[in-house]
């Protein structure tokens, strides 16, 4: 019986994904699962969030504490300073690269976060897009100034409407990189995206998502979240970053969600209550477009939040994987 398993092609080393809305308990989750699964799979936690890569932004992203991140290895999380740029390209190589190194020590990789563009990355793909223009950036920001970023996504709706339809009139850094690419190739990015190759084959996924039972209940966590950021000392994070003086509302950093509601109480004078209301309105938006994103691919596990429940359920699953990582698992 062994010797029919060994002829077999290898098995792909297992790979578990956690996604979701923000505020809608993928840490918590992942956490549960983690200690779990501790005395038969220890667990390294891959961060797939797009603001967790910044240091001094802790607060604001509910970076995991030092006590856990000691507990559980979490990576790709502080390897940028907020004046940096990362890319989702940067992402998909940063997480091959950690994920190798957690399989080679005989863990289980478990990627968390809602950073939809950094999950689809690793799973279908990146398309070979050129390189980006600095030249052409500096021309559609200073058209941006003249017109605003919506009349530009304007334009993008003429010259690509499949990207316009995934990209927000206010999304200046999606609409401006569409635009890059058009003008420099004359072929719209949505037609080079559906040139991907992506690392499904390359592993086995368990991939689950949790979705709210209701926007309300949703819109109730993000409340209660904002106002814990706020008594932690959201505000003088921000307050650190602004007096830095080398970064600006153009930064993707200060971009993040949060982060750029509560950087125009210094930068346009806005009262903490204009920011607290804008930021709650950004983050409900956000988590719209992150659930579209969920429901438009079919290779989710869809989860009810809260699910303590499931975790029981969700440890015999993974851990009915595990066989074939074991050292002769299978046989």
């Amino acid at each position: 019986m062994c010797a029919a398993v060994s002829a077999r092609a290898p098995t792909p080393p297992l790979l578990v994904a956690i996604a979701g809305p923000t505020g809608s308990g993928k840490s918590e989750l992942a956490l549960q699962l983690a200690a779990q699964l501790e005395s038969s799979w220890p667990v390294e936690i891959i961060s797939v969030d797009s603001a967790l890569v910044y240091r001094g932004m802790d607060v604001g992203t509910a970076k995991p504490s030092v006590e856990i991140r000691a507990r559980w290895p979490h990576h790709l999380i502080d390897i940028r300073d907020p004046s940096q740029s990362y890319s989702a390209g940067e992402f998909v190589r940063d997480a091959l690269e950690a994920i190798a190194a957690i399989h080679a020590r005989g863990h289980l990789p478990l990627l968390v976060g809602g950073t939809m563009l950094y999950q689809r990355a690793l799973y279908q793909g990146l398309a070979s897009l050129p390189s980006a223009s600095l030249a052409l950036r500096q021309e559609l920001d200073e058209q941006a100034r003249q017109r605003g970023w919506p009349a530009l996504h304007g334009e993008l709706q003429r010259v690509d409407p499949e990207a316009a339809t995934r990209i927000a009139p206010t999304d200046a850094q999606r609409i401006q990189r569409a635009l890059e690419v058009y003008r420099l190739t004359g072929a719209p990015i949505s037609s080079w995206q559906r040139t991907t190759h992506g690392r499904r084959e390359q592993f086995r996924w368990l991939r689950y998502a949790l979705v709210p039972r209701s926007r309300e209940e949703l819109r109730a966590q993000h409340a209660e979240r904002l106002r814990r950021m706020l008594a932690a000392g959201f505000i003088e994070e921000v307050r650190r970053l602004y007096q830095r003086g080398d970064l600006t509302a153009r930064h993707a950093s200060i971009r993040a969600v949060g982060f750029r509601q509560l950087w125009q109480v210094f930068a346009a004078g806005w009262t903490l209550e204009q920011a607290e209301r804008a930021a709650l309105q950004a983050t409900s938006q956000l988590a719209k477009r992150q659930l579209t994103w969920l429901r438009r691919e079919p290779d989710w596990t869809l989860l009810s939040m809260p699910a303590v429940g499931r975790i029981t359920a969700l440890t015999a699953e993974i851990l009915a994987k595990h066989v074939h990582d074991r050292p002769g698992g299978g046989c």
